[in-house]
């Protein structure tokens, strides 16, 4: 896979120092660095960083010392890493410092399909983009040899269709020279003031310059063709290689130059200057902004996103690309066959105890403002109880400005309910809590705590206390954390037992109201079934009392109740036996067999 031959080369290469946040396309580049390092007896720390800035700062250090760092996050974690990554790319690096940006175009899994290039373009940092998993692995060793040579971040960014293909690739050998790590006191560089920062900007800007003509990374023609060519293409990434596939299709590799673009940023202008010439017209085919369109000095013979013959939004995926690229080229196509539409909408698990603590919450308020945050308990919104899902930490601080804009209203205003995952409260929602807090702020948060990264791939998180390679660490205590931040009503409640939740939210609401009120806190705390060993014991039974209401299916949305002619059934393939939906059903037809 992709990331697999990402990682590979991360370890191949004599990188010393792995760091991540888990986030999709991302998330099995880490795990892949630590599974390559134990099967070699690679000496690599590697870590889940509480979150992208954290990840980032670690490794950049170790670059600091002479050592090879990797640091990798999905594209909207790269902008929670944007401060140290603007900063790092004037201070530069001793040993090389490859940033794993994996985009989502689509998207397929995210906020937003956003570009990391021009991230890259914003901190002036190269990036490189793969447009397969053989290129994701090669570019590894460029991307290390340009940042040691230049002195300064190289960024890699594939994206989702690179990230999770698969293609044949042969390993190479281990490097097992590591570099010893010594850091050299310098504050004019590591701790530079603003009259130095811009000292180090003019040299940013020459290395740039530089880069732009290291060998490794130059624009390179795909076929030259026998006749010159009037029509040109420009692609980088994957949709290079759905444009190859096109052009191999269509059997037209004779009337076109076909350029492939491994470094999109920063492009030699001796390049760019070159093809305006050279080519009556150019097609820039690049997913999702027009990062090397923008860098084309005259763009009066350029089709791309800025003219709109290129769409500006979504993946550039075959079928998209066929008909333009037939019109560029003049030359009929074969209509290619749609997506089908429709299809079944994603749920949250059988058994899973989110589920339940919507539920919970819905019952107890029925009329109150959800704040919803990142993860997979995002799918509350099935079930009526998300209301708002922004960014990750964004629940907390939402709830705090609902309350303040009743407030400033003058009136008590509904039940606010903020709800967060527990690997996206220490991420980013300790901050949140302390600012609402101060700000005396009054609503309900509740801490999902399934004891995992569940969406991404069940990463451990800083309280399981796992490490990457399974070995123990050191636990952080949620109910001290929380407590820490000043909250005075916390309880703990398995959402199995929804009653038991039903009556802690209400009883939360009561104070949180009251004269000396504020935020109160309930952790509803049961492990996610995926990492659990074995099923529930209980097995569920629907009765002859069941009248075919849906209520159970409309309100509870289990995958394993199943709607028949009449009435409801119990999908027992798919129920985890927890017993939850028992709470469920009005009418009690819902019960444990043997009862």
């Amino acid at each position: 896979m992709g990331n697999e031959a990402l990682a590979l080369g991360v370890v191949e290469n004599g990188c010393s120092v792995a760091t991540a946040y888990p986030g999709t396309p991302s998330s099995e580049i880490l795990s892949s660095i630590t599974r390559f390092k134990k099967e070699n007896d690679t000496k690599i720390h590697t870590e889940w960083s509480i979150n992208e800035k954290a990840a980032f700062e670690v490794a950049l250090s170790n670059s600091y010392m002479g050592g090879r760092s990797t640091v990798s996050m999905k594209q909207v974690g790269l902008n929670v890493a944007l401060d140290p990554l603007m900063s790092a790319s004037y201070t530069g690096v001793i040993g090389g410092f490859i940033v794993v940006s994996a985009d989502d175009p689509g998207p397929h899994s995210s906020q937003t399909e956003q570009d990391s290039r021009f991230v890259a373009m914003l901190a002036k940092i190269p990036v490189l983009d793969p447009a397969s998993p053989r290129d994701a692995y090669e570019m590894v060793e460029i991307a290390f040899e340009l940042s040691e040579k230049y002195s300064i971040p190289v960024m890699l960014r594939p994206t989702t269709r690179v990230c999770h293909a698969r293609q044949n690739i042969t390993p190479g050998k281990i490097s097992t020279g590591k570099k010893k790590t010594k850091f050299t006191k310098d504050a004019n560089r590591w701790a530079a003031t603003p009259k130095f920062r811009y000292i180090l900007h003019k040299e940013l800007n020459k290395k740039l310059h530089a880069v732009s003509t290291a060998p490794a990374v130059q624009p390179v023609l795909y076929k030259s063709p026998k006749k010159r060519p009037e029509l040109c293409i420009l692609s980088s990434g994957v949709a290079y290689s759905h444009v190859l596939d096109i052009l191999n299709d269509l059997n037209i590799h004779e009337h076109v130059a076909l350029y492939k673009i491994p470094m999109p940023y920063p492009l030699p202008n001796t390049f760019l200057s070159a093809i305006t010439k050279k080519y009556k017209k150019i097609l820039v085919v690049e997913e999702t902004y027009p990062v090397i369109e923008l860098q084309i000095p005259d763009r009066r013979s350029v089709d791309g996103k800025l003219n709109g013959k290129v769409p500006q939004e979504g993946e550039l995926s075959p079928d998209t690309l066929y008909p333009i690229i037939a019109k560029f080229l003049a030359v009929s196509a074969r209509k290619l066959p749609g997506a089908k539409a429709g299809g079944q909408r994603p749920s949250l698990c059988p058994g899973c105890s989110h589920r339940a603590s919507y539920f919970a919450i819905r019952k107890a308020f029925p009329n109150a403002i959800y704040t919803g945050d990142i993860g997979c308990y995002t799918l509350g919104i099935n079930l009526g109880a998300v209301d708002t899902c922004l960014c990750m930490g964004a629940s907390v601080n939402q709830a705090a400005g609902f309350y303040q804009s009743f407030k400033v209203n003058g009136s008590e205003g509904n039940t606010v309910i903020a709800t967060i995952g527990d690997s996206t409260f220490l991420h980013s929602g300790i901050p949140a809590l302390i600012n609402a807090v101060y700000n005396d702020a009054r609503f309900i948060l509740v801490i999902l705590d399934n004891s995992t990264t569940a969406m991404t791939g069940n990463q451990p998180t800083a309280a399981t206390g796992i490490l990457p390679d399974g070995s123990s660490g050191k636990s952080v205590h949620l109910e001290k954390i929380i407590e820490g931040c000043g909250i005075k009503y916390l309880k703990t409640v398995d959402p199995y037992d929804i009653p038991a939740l039903i009556t802690t939210l209400k009883e939360a609401d009561i104070v949180t109201r009251g004269n000396d009120g504020g935020i109160s806190v309930v952790i509803a705390r049961h492990p996610c079934l995926m990492n659990m060993k074995s099923k529930g014991k209980k097995k569920v039974i629907v009765t002859q009392d069941c009248t075919g209401c849906r209520y159970c299916i409309t309100n509870f949305e289990c995958p394993a109740l199943e709607e028949t002619d009449k009435r409801v059934e119990i999908n027992q393939l798919l129920c985890s036996k927890c017993g939850v939906c028992i709470h469920v059903c009005p009418l009690k037809a819902i019960k444990i067999e043997g009862t």
